[in-house]
């Protein structure tokens, strides 16, 4: 995984690591963590990154370097 990425795009949006660590209710440390890949990030956080960030999971881990994200799924109600 990319997780220079995670680093990035957060820092290209002037937040914090605290400022995300309470948005996906984890504590710093562990945020600090994940960024520095120690600990890997649950798909549900990614889900929770890459809607906060307007772009797809496959960007923030490095399989595209396309930061649009992927239209909206039909299946989804």
């Amino acid at each position: 995984m990319n997780i220079e990425r995670i680093r990035e795009i957060r820092e290209d949006n002037d937040y914090k690591q605290a400022d995300i660590a309470k948005i996906l209710k984890v504590t710093q440390a562990q945020y600090c963590r994940y960024e520095i890949g120690v600990n890997s990030i649950p798909i549900e956080k990614l889900a929770m990154l890459a809607k906060l960030y307007n772009t797809s999971i496959d960007y923030l881990v490095g399989l595209t370097d396309e930061r649009k994200p992927y239209p909206k799924s039909i299946l989804k109600k």
